[in-house]
């Protein structure tokens, strides 16, 4: 017989290499269904990371720009969403018996003549900054377990961090404070700012045409403690606010009757809203949509609507509305009435007050404990702090305070009341 030659297969050849390309078509199919299984999960948990935003992920870093001065720390601007804690989470998250159960124990009075704290705001991860405005040019950093100074950050600055292109360094005078959501970075307000450049410092009294000098936000990186930007704001900026999805930053400019819209990433101002005479406490709603502005030279709050920045108002809440605060699922506004020294309730669906209370002479600052049951009152004129059971207005606790108590805040690690005081001490008190 003849021999076939090898390129010229029999039947029974064929067949056999059939089967074998179709397995191998089998296995490399499989290969490629495991290969595009991995890519779709890799995908999906990049997003679930970055806060539903598929292009977080690759662009994290487009939305920060360098930060002037920087030297260190952390990166330079805020992360691109903060990790997804509401407020409502964290009061769901609280542990032990109902804030409006426990009772207030005097722990340390914190005293010095270096301090003259005009706010305190707790970081919620071990820290309390205390800004001691223009009377002390600094903020005085402290430990909430030790009760003890950690650092004290002098409000003097690069003008270079100011944008100036000459040498030299300007002050401030710290007002009050706000926290990033991820706990990267805390904004400090300066009431003026002193030194080359500024030659009309601010005033409580006035308006847009007194001339004062526009100021300037700091941004103090918390690792590190140290002022590492500076953002111009209106003349005479009081109060500061981060919104929950960590887009703006807010400032109410006393004398310029605005509120600054501050993009948080890139450090530079959106709008500036016109809203009266004189703005000042701030409150976000829950899902970061709208912010409420008490102006205190009013009966009246303000609410801006923070994608078109249209404003509509609450009327007619009472004498003097001096700060806000939101409760953790955005219900209800409760604000202090300066003029007329109570507390009031409000239905953010309604804009109807609910109810109020009477707490002192001049209620000035507010802080809720995260469970949302209590309201802590500062009473300039009183030397008080008052304890407000939120569900129906009873003032249900009173202690005395030292002289001119005008700031406040809870730490919620160690369920704490950090209360300040303008003749230079910082009470603090311990729920049990």
């Amino acid at each position: 017989m003849t021999a076939r030659p090898d390129h010229f297969p029999t039947r029974g050849d064929r067949r056999s290499t059939r089967a074998r390309t179709y397995r191998r078509r089998r296995l490399v199919a499989l290969l490629v269904a495991v290969l595009l299984v991995a890519v779709i999960v890799g995908v999906v948990v990049g997003v679930m990371r970055d806060g539903g935003d598929p292009a977080a992920a690759g662009g994290a870093a487009a939305n920060g720009d360098a930060a002037s001065g920087s030297s260190g720390g952390p990166a330079s601007s805020p992360s691109p969403r903060p990790e997804p804690t509401s407020s409502a989470q964290a009061a769901a998250a609280w542990a032990g018996p109902p804030s409006d159960k426990l009772k207030l124990k005097l722990r340390k009075v914190i005293s010095s003549t270096e301090i003259s704290p005009k706010s305190v705001v707790s970081t919620g991860t071990g820290l309390v900054f205390a800004q001691n405005m223009m009377y002390r040019h600094s903020i005085t950093v402290y430990d909430t377990t030790t009760l003890k100074l950690v650092k004290t950050i002098p409000d003097r600055v690069p003008l270079a961090l100011l944008g100036a292109k000459k040498k030299g360094t300007v002050q401030g005078s710290p007002v009050e404070a706000a926290e990033t959501p991820d706990h990267r970075f805390m904004f400090v307000s300066n009431y003026s700012m002193y030194g080359p450049g500024f030659y009309r410092e601010g005033h409580d009294t006035g308006g847009p045409g007194s001339g004062y000098d526009k100021s300037y936000v700091y941004r103090v990186a918390l690792d590190g403690l140290k002022i590492d930007k500076a953002i111009k704001v209106g003349s005479v900026p009081k109060y500061v606010a981060v919104t929950p999805d960590q887009k703006y930053l807010l400032v109410t400019n006393w004398t310029s009757y605005t509120m600054s819209v501050i993009d948080v990433h890139k450090s530079r101002p959106v709008k500036s809203v016109y809203l009266g005479p004189y703005p000042r406490g701030i409150a976000v709603s829950p899902d970061s949509k709208t912010a409420y502005v008490a102006v205190m030279g009013s009966y009246d709050i303000a609410k801006v609507d923070l994608e078109d920045f249209s404003v509509s108002w609450i009327r007619g809440v009472g004498s003097g509305p001096r700060h806000l605060v939101m409760s953790p699922d955005g219900t209800y506004l409760y604000v202090t009435l300066n003029g007329e020294g109570s507390v009031a309730k409000i239905d953010t669906a309604s804009g109807h007050v609910k109810k109020k209370v009477y707490t002192g002479q001049q209620p000035r600052s507010m802080a809720m404990a995260t469970d949302g049951r209590s309201l802590f009152v500062v009473n300039y004129d009183s030397s008080t702090m008052s304890q407000v059971r939120t569900k129906d207005m009873r003032v249900i606790d009173s202690v005395g305070t030292n002289a001119l108590p005008i700031g406040i805040t809870y730490d919620t690690p160690t369920k704490s009341v950090w209360v300040c005081c303008y003749v230079g001490s910082i009470m603090v008190f311990a729920q049990k």
